[in-house]
């Protein structure tokens, strides 16, 4: 091959990398946009669904927040979930982090509803039966302390009908609840792909029964001639 010829395949070479490493740029770009795109109609769709309503919020901990997530997303009345981790000892952890069990942090769901649609005590009564409430730092196949269970408040009012709920469901077991009923101290919010997990992948790990769900969802039914 002369020089003449060697040079034009390099030119060419050279225009066939720029043209790839545009397409994989535009393709990049495409995806993020529409992810941004996504984050922000949700966003919006949640301020749309709390305008004008009595909107209450509170802090579930129980095992794997995938599951517990979910769970709430089920309940007529519930209008966002977020999850994250609570009451941990430093600021703005990681997921890896929490799971090297030496930052305090509980994977939680910060669950907002709509006080006049959905009751706290409804929602204390679900959690209950989506955990086993008298085993530490454990829910199914999950061990450690940020799989602990507790329910955080974020009030005075909320935290003494979280303590009288949570006493009354304790006297149906025969060992002692273990489930922290204190105020919410910190709450960071989880990496994106923890969020809406299993709806975005149905078929992920979750140590909550189908059955749970289901009664989840025929929870809190409109009243009849809605």
């Amino acid at each position: 091959m002369n020089k003449n010829n060697k040079k034009r395949m390099k030119n060419i070479l050279t225009l066939l990398a720029f043209v790839f490493g545009v397409g994989i740029f535009a393709a990049t770009t495409v995806s993020c946009a529409k992810n941004k795109t996504k984050i922000t109609e949700k966003n919006i769709q949640t301020e749309i669904d709390m305008e004008g309503k009595n909107i209450k919020e509170i802090y579930f901990a129980g095992g794997c927040f995938w599951g517990t997530e979910h769970l709430f997303q089920l309940v007529r009345g519930v209008v966002a979930t977020e999850v994250g981790y609570a009451n941990g000892k430093i600021k703005n952890p990681t997921y890896e982090q929490v799971i090297s069990h030496t930052t305090g942090f509980a994977e939680a769901v910060k669950v907002q509803y709509d006080a006049d649609e959905v009751n706290l005590p409804l929602l204390i009564e679900l959690y209950f039966k989506s955990i086993d409430p008298t085993t530490i730092d454990r829910q199914g196949n999950d061990i450690g302390d940020n799989y602990r269970s507790g329910i955080y408040s974020t009030d005075k009012e909320t935290e003494a009908v979280v303590k009288t709920e949570v006493a009354k469901l304790a006297k149906n077991y025969s060992k002692p609840v273990v489930v922290e009923t204190i105020p919410l101290k910190n709450f960071y919010k989880a990496e994106d792909y923890h969020q809406d997990y299993l709806d975005k992948n149905p078929g992920g790990y979750c140590h909550i029964p189908l059955s749970v769900f289901e009664e989840a969802r025929n929870a809190n039914p409109l009243p009849k001639g809605k």
